[in-house]
């Protein structure tokens, strides 16, 4: 799924529950650690945006 730098989603896991934030730029690899909110996280899977009709896509995050 290409991005080039585009705009993209964070699906992101919290203690409290999850939360869908738009991003700008390059799209993360599956198995590559982000940082969101002084978590560090791994991107598990990209896959389309869980929105309808969005066409960006999104990178899911658990918890390290």
């Amino acid at each position: 799924m290409a991005n080039k730098g585009g705009k993209y989603l964070l699906f992101i896991w919290k203690p409290s529950g999850y939360e869908l934030r738009e991003v700008d730029g390059e799209l993360p690899a599956v198995g590559s650690e982000v940082e969101a909110d002084d978590l560090k996280l791994r991107v598990s899977k990209i896959a389309p945006s869980p929105l309808p009709n969005d066409k960006r896509p999104c990178a899911y995050l658990q918890a390290l």
